[in-house]
Formats: structure tokens, C-alpha cells, sequence
């Protein structure tokens, strides 16, 4: 077995970059400050709420809800990063109630000994059940750790309402093209992180296609750049048509069962109930190709034609 290099050495600083650079690029580009940080100027903008708590060491426990690709994971690691505490992930897709009174008793012994404040951060919280929920209510309640949630579905839904009481809900939209342009912008030009050291070169509408084609996720982005860079090689070229053989299907964001679900059923219902044939299309064509069934779409034409029609049509429905 080769023996581990002494901590601070130059061949265990080679180690760590070795690991980073076998990071996919959306790792790898993940902001490290507050001003790296792309999007949601709605609640990180100077002056608002969200970013003073962070900038003076005063957030408390709180969820963000947002698409996928929005920056909620990378917005936890943030906050610990800039209050100096102690960031320790939580999967509710994998762990139990054990992990989390374990969490709990590190984050008070902690400390006990003086050291940095917990914050424990849940990705995927709505997956957690009713009981796991309530084993976090004593430690959010008195301080011990500080709750970041993620979850990409309405926690007005899924999360009981005592949780809730103890933590505040701040609502992440999907990025524009704007932003994910900039960001991808960035990953070009950056040297050390992105790929700006392989002198790629991106067509502009390249770059447009990629940027639109995400539906608002950056992670999504960065990972199709990524495989265009890999198919193109260092010094390449890349096309629109080689960002779309990057990209290869595409699919467009639905939930059968959740909160996006009921979003496209309501934006379908709004283009009938608008008379606008391209819009229903869109949505149900979308939401066909998300493998909805068919008749629940059938039902709310009708549930639109007979409430929202009614007798001013009697032939509508």
C-alpha cells in the first residue's frame, strides 16, 4: 500500500487536486462567495432579508423551495461557508432517525466545547416521514443545529405545520437564460475551475441553445457544455449541432404526482380557457411526452368547458 503523504505536503495538495479536477464541472464551478452566486436576486440581492441574515451571521432555519438546478445545495454550503459553521448533509432518501440523533448529539457537543454552531442540511426533506420530521422539532426548537431544507416540492404539502412554524420558506425560481448564459460564460473563461485551460470555442447561438434548452437548470447547462467540450476536444469548435448532440433528448420537467403536475394541468387549463390553441398544445404535448395519462387530461378540457363555459356555450362541452 502506498504510504498517505504528511498533511500539507506537496504530494497530498496533487491528491486534492486530482480529486477536483475528476469532478463533473458543475462541482467543480459551484460559487464559493455570496457575489459568485448566479440568480435569485429576489431574495440574495443587497439590502434584501435573506442575504443581511447571511452577511451578519444571523440566519436561522429555513427551506428552500425550487426546481431542480436552482442552487439550493450550493446556497446551504454558502451559508455555512460565510457564517463559519459546520455544514453536515443529510440525505432523506437514504437516512433515518438514527443519522439524525447522531447529527444532534455532535452538533451539541460541539458545543459543549466551544466550538461552531451545526447546520444540518436535508436535500430532498419532503421525503422525510411524519416521525422523522418531529425527531428534528427539539433541536430546531432550542437552537442546536440550524435546519437548511431543500426540496423541489410545495411544503405546504409535505412538511407538517410544526415544522414549519420553526423555520422560514424562501422560494427559488428556475434560472433564466440570462443567468445560466453568464454561467456558462463563466465555465469558458474560467481557468482553473471551468475549462477556459482547453481553449474551446462556442458559437453564440451555441451558447443560446444550451442556455434555453436547460429549462432553468444550471446544472443541467454545465453538464451538457461539459460533454460538447469532451466531444470537440481541446482547441474545438462547438456548433449548435454539436451542443444539441451534447444535449441528445431533452426532457422537459413534469411530475405525474407533485407540485409540477398540477402547475401544467393549470397552465393547459389557462390556454382553453384564453383561446389559446398554440399554448394548449405546448402544455399537452408536455405533458404527454412526461408520460401523464392521457385522461386526466381529457377530464380537466371538460371540467374547463363545463365550468368555465358553461351556459354562455351549452355546445362546448
Amino acid at each position: 500500500m502506498t504510504p498517505r503523504p504528511p498533511r500539507g505536503s506537496p504530494g497530498e495538495a496533487s491528491l486534492f487536486s486530482r480529486a477536483e479536477a475528476a469532478q463533473p464541472l458543475a462541482a467543480r464551478l459551484r460559487p464559493r462567495t455570496l457575489d459568485e452566486y448566479v440568480g435569485q436576486t429576489h431574495i440574495l440581492a443587497p439590502g434584501k432579508a435573506l442575504r443581511q441574515a447571511i452577511e451578519n451571521g444571523s440566519v436561522g432555519s429555513v427551506i428552500f423551495w425550487g426546481p431542480p438546478g436552482s442552487g439550493k445545495t450550493t446556497l446551504g454550503r454558502l451559508i455555512a461557508t460565510t457564517t463559519n459553521r459546520v455544514f453536515v448533509p443529510f440525505s432523506a432518501v437514504s437516512e433515518g432517525v438514527p443519522r439524525i440523533r447522531q447529527i444532534i448529539a455532535e452538533a451539541r457537543q460541539r458545543l459543549d466545547d466551544g466550538g461552531a454552531r451545526t447546520i444540518m442540511f436535508i436535500d430532498e426533506i419532503h421525503r422525510l416521514n411524519k416521525s422523522q420530521q418531529d425527531s428534528l422539532l427539539p433541536a430546531v426548537e432550542d437552537g442546536t443545529v440550524t435546519l437548511i431544507g431543500a426540496t423541489t416540492e410545495n411544503p405546504s404539502f409535505e412538511i407538517n405545520g410544526a415544522l414549519l412554524s420553526r423555520t422560514r420558506v424562501f422560494v427559488l425560481n428556475a434560472l433564466s437564460t440570462t443567468a445560466l448564459r453568464a454561467l456558462l460564460t463563466r465555465a469558458l473563461t474560467d481557468a482553473d475551475r471551468g475549462i477556459g485551460s482547453r481553449e474551446i470555442v462556442v458559437d453564440d447561438d451555441a451558447l443560446d441553445v444550451i442556455a434555453t434548452e436547460a429549462d432553468g437548470d444550471a446544472r443541467r447547462a454545465l453538464t451538457v457544455l461539459e460533454a460538447a467540450a469532451d466531444y470537440v476536444g481541446d482547441r474545438g469548435h462547438v456548433t449548435t449541432a454539436v451542443s444539441r448532440e451534447a444535449m441528445q433528448l431533452r426532457f422537459a420537467r413534469h411530475d405525474k404526482s407533485g407540485e409540477e403536475h398540477f402547475n401544467l394541468l393549470s397552465a393547459y387549463h389557462k390556454s382553453l380557457r384564453g383561446s389559446d390553441p398554440q399554448g394548449a398544445l405546448y402544455w399537452m404535448a408536455r405533458m404527454i411526452e412526461g408520460g401523464e395519462d392521457p385522461m386526466t387530461i381529457f377530464r380537466r378540457a371538460i371540467a374547463m368547458a363545463a365550468e368555465d363555459v358553461g351556459l354562455a356555450d351549452p355546445e362546448a362541452l
